[in-house]
């Protein structure tokens, strides 16, 4: 055979596009040449292929090697290619017969001994397999994670040996066992005493989907009851799962199996970086707003943070993805996360709680303005949260259990998805009239209250969700005034008028 075709996947952000390792066998000095815009590690694969061959026992063809790596323009990078690009060698050199790789993909990189090394990004590969009805060999590292694909045709292999012996049909590479999940290990929202507002506000939130940022001096419980925030959250569902599980497939940390359906938490470093927040490299991996995909995102000490990171998420809180773009190609993940941010009164903390504070109006101010007014619009509630003394926290007992409200909120979303098919954050402009209409008299108290507390029209439409959210766990079907003035209360720094030392001392 002078030519052979045999198909492999590359990866552009969670997509695993077709690619196509075309072997031409032909006349002349023996020599390799890979051509199809591959970077540098794919041309070292030609080294990586012949030794693994030789030290398998096999013979490298001494003729002269054409690899085609199809189409030409996709840019393809890492070492995934190398077991197709064997494959492809060992059928133009008739050491393989033919007839067995058209229904097969391969993926994998090649050890010099001929072992089977895992790769990143392997749950896309056999999504994009699974549709394409073809069955997906891979390393033994990434054969669990494959095999997350329900329907899916997967087959684990740890050698090049065994690989060919399944082509030949002498001994078929086995199925990856059934992963086993590990267990929903989140912190328990019964933990948390005192802070009742602050509760009913997580709750709301998660029923809704909607951003969230606590407000207060140090020890009030912010960072505490925003990690309690994924165990009120429901399951996610298969399809949520796959798309969380792709984006963690191809990020520098990986897939772990064992958490397929568990809702990300993700809480950066107010130190990190625009790249590692919103994603970055060549090629581009994603970043920490992608990693939290259908789960939170919790940016602790908000104020702390860049201004030009923060000002970054403002596009992905609207649009639920993000584009990074490269020369000649773009790459698009998603970054559909839930917003819980936290943040003190002043640098120090204290400023209006106690004498220990020795910050001025103008140094409040400046800290507060570390925020920009269109991020702070994009974050649906803003919740206070009062010092609680130990005398008071003592006498408080502990409240629901997180198992408790979450099956409120699972009921409030189950209404949602029924009259919209989406959550009540994602509800557009026109969508709003629809599905959460306000009858004469709350929409004329939601219009006194932008009046007088200036809000802006984005906000109005936030306040609003959020009131459909609270009528959606109180099970009715209209938005009262009672809703309304309880998601009017959320805005709590709109209402204050951003005054810091009024906002400690409420």
């Amino acid at each position: 055979m002078d030519l052979a075709t045999v198909y492999c996947r590359a990866e552009v952000g969670i997509d695993a596009p077709l690619v196509r390792v075309e072997v031409h066998s032909g006349n002349g000095l023996p020599k390799v040449t890979i051509v199809g815009l591959a970077q540098t590690a794919v041309k070292e694969s030609r080294d990586r292929v012949q030794a693994a061959l030789e030290n398998s026992g096999f013979l490298f063809p001494r003729t002269r090697l054409t690899i085609n790596l199809a189409p030409a323009d996709l840019p393809k990078a890492g070492g995934r290619y190398d077991l197709a690009i064997a494959v492809g060698v060992l059928l133009v050199s008739d050491q393989l017969p033919a007839d067995r790789v058209a229904d097969h993909e391969f993926l994998g990189e090649l050890g010099l001994d001929g072992s089977l090394r895992g790769i990143r990004g392997g749950l896309p590969v056999s999504l994009a397999a699974s549709r394409a009805k073809r069955t997906l060999i891979i390393a033994e590292a990434n054969a669990q994670e494959a095999a997350l694909v329900s329907n899916s045709q997967v087959r684990e292999a740890s050698h090049l040996l065994e690989v060919c012996a399944h082509l030949c049909g002498t001994q078929p590479l086995s199925e990856p066992d059934p992963q086993e999940l590990g267990p929903r290990v989140v912190p328990d929202l019964a933990d948390v005493r005192g802070q009742h507002q602050a509760r009913r506000a997580l709750e709301v939130a998660a029923a809704g989907g909607h951003n969230l940022l606590f407000y207060g001096p140090p020890g009030t419980g912010k960072t505490m009851l925003a990690s309690r925030l994924p165990g009120v959250l429901p399951e996610l569902s298969e399809s949520q799962a796959l798309e969380s599980a792709s984006v963690a497939s191809v990020s520098h940390r990986g897939l772990n199996p064992k958490e397929f359906r568990c809702r990300p938490f993700r809480s950066p470093h107010h130190s990190a970086s625009a790249a590692a927040l919103v994603g970055g490299g060549t090629p581009p991996t994603p970043g920490e707003i992608s990693l939290s995909h259908n789960g939170v995102l919790f940016l602790d000490e908000l104020p702390e943070f860049t201004r030009h990171v923060l000002e970054m998420l403002r596009e992905p809180l609207e649009s639920g993805a993000i584009t990074l773009s490269r020369a000649g190609y773009q790459v698009t993940f998603p970054a559909r996360f839930q917003l819980v941010a936290a943040m003190n009164p002043c640098k120090c903390g204290y400023y209006g709680v106690d004498s220990r504070c020795q910050c001025g109006p103008a140094e409040v101010q400046r800290y507060r303005q570390r925020i920009s007014g269109p991020l702070l619009d994009r974050i649906d509630m803003h919740v206070l949260m009062p010092r609680v003394t130990l005398r008071e926290l003592n006498k408080t007992p502990g409240g629901e259990a997180s198992e408790t409200v979450r099956e409120r909120v699972a009921a409030g979303q189950i209404m949602q998805h029924e009259r919209q098919q989406q959550l009540n954050a994602q509800l557009s402009g026109s969508a709003l009239d629809q599905f959460a209409p306000l009858d004469k008299r709350t929409k004329t108290m939601l219009e006194n209250v932008a009046d007088q507390l200036g809000l802006s029209t984005r906000a109005c439409h936030r306040v609003q969700r959020v009131a459909r959210t609270i009528a959606d766990l109180a099970g009715e079907r209209e938005i009262s005034i009672q809703h309304l003035s309880e998601a009017v209360q959320y805005r709590q720094l709109d209402r204050l008028s951003l005054d810091p030392a009024n906002v400690a001392k409420s």
